[in-house]
């Protein structure tokens, strides 16, 4: 793995000798070389330090996010001056091909400045979008209210309201303190319920050390369950032992409990008012190959009647589509999370794209199949690239009627 990073850094540099000719049409005295150089070789040189000491046994997961963006704001930008470049000289040598045979001149025409404008102000742009969603997006989170008409709900949950969250990710956070903000607006809904979709940590238990204190501030009048996603079985980590790791899961629902979410593994519990009764059921994370599939829908729903009203937690939006719709026991509404709507796209009242949506059909917000619903969360957190554009955190707010 990370001899195909350090190649394809090597592809970048040299990638960067192209795009040095947009910055030289624009700054032709003698000094440009070293203005666009020295600071160009210095972070090539700590991208390939980074690479070549990292150690996935040390948890630096801050490390890996200064150096993963580190690549997105100073190198992948670069990309798009080499298309603006690429595309006028196709045109200074379509053009000179036809001068040469046509006319005398016979010179090779010189590269327009505006063009090296264009190529470099769109990079600075994107750079400039995507240091804006590190600092500033991935904090922009928003209550999305989702009224519901689910059949057969009994009269006394008429108006029964539950908050949704997903992907944590806490160990991509530094400082609990910034989330504050995110917990008030939670218990700003007053709800009656609150649900977790999977994903509290990127790989490790103790990540959601410092984040106990903070999650057992959210409240809700009838409790707070939560189900695991595929980063919570530690799948990505690097673990000394088989031991090791198989105390990861333990740990996290120890952690878990003690913010008071109670975890449940291909399970229900019924929530009652006034001798009716409301059944949640939580399922393992159940994905697509490579995901690991150890939700048990059967298992979850077991002695639960087909006519009552069920909401199924399922991290995985994909475990819908292949096994809930169809399941018998009629499964009302599934919550999910999981995609993280890719953390970048158009996320508009009318209008939503994102890359995801090319592997994942159902990516954010609501979908419905016959009477079946199915709620995609965008995320609490972030993973990978750490900030969000234009697809930003999301408490979800369902008011069922």
């Amino acid at each position: 793995m990370q001899k195909n990073i350090l190649i394809l850094l090597v592809v970048f540099l040299v990638l960067e000798v192209y795009v040095y000719q947009a910055f030289k049409t624009l700054y032709s005295n003698q000094n440009a070389k070293f203005v666009y150089w020295i600071p160009t070789v210095l972070i090539y040189g700590f991208l390939i330090y980074s690479v070549v000491t990292f150690n996935r046994a040390s948890h630096e997961y801050l490390r890996f996010q200064i150096v993963f963006s580190t690549v997105l704001i100073f190198v992948l930008p670069k990309i798009l001056v080499a298309i603006f470049l690429l595309v006028e000289d196709v045109f200074r040598l379509l053009n000179f091909g036809y001068n040469y045979v046509a006319t005398e001149n016979h010179n090779y025409p010189s590269r327009r400045k505006f063009v090296s404008l264009v190529g470099l102000g769109s990079a600075a742009l994107l750079s400039g979008i995507v240091v804006d969603g590190i600092i500033f997006g991935k904090y922009r989170h928003r209550a999305r209210i989702v009224r519901l008409k689910l059949k057969n709900l009994p009269a006394s949950f008429k108006g029964y309201k539950i908050v949704q969250i997903s992907d944590v990710h806490s160990g991509s956070f530094q400082n609990p303190k910034k989330l504050q903000h995110a917990i008030d607006l939670i218990n700003e809904q007053n709800a009656d319920l609150v649900l977790f979709t999977g994903d509290m940590v990127n790989n490790y238990a103790d990540e959601f050390v410092p984040f106990i204190d903070l999650f057992s501030q959210i409240k809700s009048r009838d409790g707070k369950f939560s189900v695991l996603g595929n980063h919570d079985y530690g799948d990505y980590g690097d673990w000394k032992t088989k031991e090791e790791k198989a105390l990861n899961i333990p740990q996290l629902i120890e952690y878990q409990k003690k913010a008071g979410f109670e975890m449940l593994r291909n399970e229900n519990r019924i929530i009652e008012k006034n001798g009716e009764k409301l059944y949640i059921l939580g399922v393992e994370n159940w994905g697509i190959a490579p995901f690991p599939q150890f939700g048990d829908l059967d298992k979850a729903s077991r002695d639960v009647p087909a006519d009552a009203v069920k909401i199924l937690m399922s991290h995985d939006p994909s475990h819908f589509d292949a096994v809930v719709q169809k399941h018998p026991k009629n499964i009302q509404l599934t919550l999910s999370g999981h995609t993280h709507g890719m953390q970048f796209g158009i996320d508009l009242k009318n209008y939503r794209w994102s890359p995801v949506k090319f592997k994942y059909k159902k990516w954010a917000d609501l979908y419905q199949v016959e009477d079946k619903y199915l709620y995609v969360n965008r995320g609490f957190g972030v993973i990978g690239y750490p900030g969000r554009v234009g697809v930003f955190p999301e408490i979800t707010v369902f008011e069922l009627s």
